[in-house]
């Protein structure tokens, strides 16, 4: 006989949302879902200086790059979510200044790739850091830091998906806007922010593994990230329900998922042909880092003699005792 679960067992056993999403400290308001984001960032600035480190270079050389990375991310994910939410924030009676308040929810994954690539272009540049080296060093720590960023959204009750009576249902408040109109205040609802915690929390179980032990290097392993990533947000973004602009019967961020996976297995393709083999440094050439004190034999004009040796000449000239007379 098939075991049937009550409404109430339902409820029971089902995933609460937090009833608060942010709190004051002063006179400012701390959203959970910036600390989150926040966490993330130092989370993978953590983890890719280790890594890059562990590569031969510079400790700390990330900050550099993640002066420019960061700041362009964030701008990019608003950007594409703003161009992917049209109507929230453009018509009658929208407020156009909403566009600023990202401490609102609203930021989006592929928009942050496009934007955080560009910065990191820029900063590797500056430092003279391959570019992919960095992307390799960056993905399991970018992959962990989406994992956790996206508590955010279970803090603020939003981006879940379609409803389900699964006994890890996620509670959402009736009395949220995006509570969908119609439905029975305890329904429950896909958690789509834990099925992506999970999965990314696998993933950089996978990308470590493969970097370990494939020596994935030349960005393959970035390129391993966006497919597994982007494979995974083709899945929840199917199931989710919040508002979204739909282009040929797929919504965008689908077709973005779908564009991820394609240049994953484009990046690892090509690479894998144009390098067989492993990098040479996490520098591009002429630009390497050596620690200070240490002797690099490819300096050797700093410590070796290099002139002419001398002539007869110039030996006579300056010698310091006479021959032998007897």
């Amino acid at each position: 006989m098939p075991l049937v679960l009550s409404p109430t067992a339902l409820v029971v056993a089902s995933i609460p949302s937090p009833s608060i999403s942010s709190f004051q400290l002063g006179p400012f308001t701390i959203h959970f879902y910036a600390l989150c984001i926040l966490a993330g960032i130092v989370v993978a600035t953590l983890m890719t200086n280790h890594r890059l480190t562990k590569r031969g270079g510079e400790p700390w050389a990330v900050i550099d790059i993640a002066l420019l990375a960061v700041p362009l991310a964030i701008i990019g994910a608003r950007i594409f979510h703003v161009v992917t939410h049209w109507d929230f924030y453009f018509g009658e009676g929208k407020n156009i200044w909403a566009i600023f308040f990202v401490w609102e929810g609203g930021i989006a994954i592929f928009g942050s790739l496009i934007g955080g690539a560009i910065g990191a272009w820029l900063g590797c540049k500056w430092t003279g850091i391959r570019f992919w080296s960095f992307a390799d060093a960056l993905a399991p720590g970018l992959l962990l830091a989406q994992a956790i960023g996206r508590f955010g959204n279970w803090f603020n009750q939003e981006l879940f998906g379609q409803p389900t009576d699964l006994p890890w249902g996620l509670q959402i408040d009736s009395t949220n806007p995006a509570f969908p109109a119609g439905l029975a205040p305890d329904t429950l609802f896909h958690p789509t922010f834990l099925y992506e915690v999970v999965w990314n929390g696998i993933g950089v179980l996978v990308l470590l593994w493969a970097g370990r032990k494939a020596s994935m290097q030349w960005g393959r392993l970035f390129g391993l990230y966006l497919v597994w990533y982007s494979a995974g947000r083709i899945v929840w973004e199917s199931i989710r329900i919040d508002p979204s602009e739909v282009f040929l019967g797929l919504r965008t961020n689908v077709w973005a998922a779908i564009a991820g996976v394609v240049v994953g297995l484009v990046i690892l393709v090509v690479q894998k042909r144009r390098h067989t083999g492993l990098e040479p440094s996490p520098y591009r050439k002429g630009r390497e880092w050596h620690p200070d004190g240490a002797v690099q034999s490819q300096d050797t004009d700093v410590f070796v003699d290099i002139s002419a040796p001398p002539t007869s000449d110039t030996i006579a000239e300056t010698a310091t005792s006479t021959a032998d007379t007897k």
